[in-house]
């Protein structure tokens, strides 16, 4: 379907990876787009105003109309957030840490905005996935990113093998991640399961005052003191 120019459009809004001088990695012209718009979308209303606060928006909140999408949100919902726009209203979609629709559920608002014709709009801004593959001295020009591996050890151990075979037999880079307070379990179970020649990177805090990443072998990983990655959001990476 082509969109309408007389409609408005869903501008995809990037958001900071952690506790950082938003100028270092936020473009300034975004500050305009965002004082036009009093419609957003977002995972998390407190987070989403801090965001905004800090970003120069002018608006007051009570004039504001914000819609929270997460995996509960239905398909009924998704289009009522979007309903706007169909009538010349333009409606920002914020991330809750970086890039929209990377690893978050923003891409079912934009397969919305498509399916009516909407035109949508990314905005550039900090992705932990491309930081962390561009910083990791791994294959960028082919690569695969798996999101969350599964929780349960076993199958965890299972798909980190498998993940391994694959960078071997492709040569492909391997990019995942883990909930921050698992991070620690995640890196050992990287070190138990994976063969002392591969290639791994831990890329953690990026963008902030704490970035840390680093590339080495499992075998040297194995005989140095692990960082500790508690509670910091982090993007891992294979390679062989």
């Amino acid at each position: 379907m082509e969109t309408d120019k007389q409609k408005g459009v869903l501008y995809l809004i990037p958001t900071l990876l952690g506790e950082a001088p938003i100028d270092e990695s936020w473009p300034e012209g975004h500050r305009k787009i965002i004082n036009n718009l009093k419609v957003f979308i977002v995972e998390n209303l407190r987070s989403a105003r801090r965001f905004l606060k800090l970003a120069g928006y002018q608006h007051p909140f009570d004039e504001v109309t914000f819609h929270i999408l997460n995996k509960h949100t239905t398909l009924h919902e998704l289009t009522t957030f979007i309903l706007p726009a169909s009538s010349g209203s333009s409606i920002g979609l914020l991330s809750e840490a970086g890039c929209p629709c990377i690893a978050d559920p923003g891409q079912m608002i934009v397969a919305q905005a498509h399916q009516m014709g909407i035109r949508v709009k990314p905005l550039v801004g900090p992705s932990s996935i491309m930081l962390a593959l561009m910083a990791s001295g791994m294959n960028g020009q082919a690569f695969q990113f798996h999101g969350y591996l599964p929780i349960q050890k076993q199958q965890r151990t299972n798909q980190l093998k498998q993940l391994e075979k694959l960078a071997e037999q492709t040569g492909t880079t391997q990019i995942f991640m883990e909930t921050p307070f698992r991070n620690m379990q995640m890196l050992e179970d990287v070190l138990k399961s994976c063969r002392p020649d591969t290639m791994f990177c831990i890329a953690a805090d990026l963008t902030t005052q704490n970035e840390f990443i680093r590339t080495q072998s499992i075998k040297t990983w194995l005989q140095q003191k692990l960082p500790n990655m508690h509670k910091r959001p982090a993007i891992f990476l294979l390679f062989r």
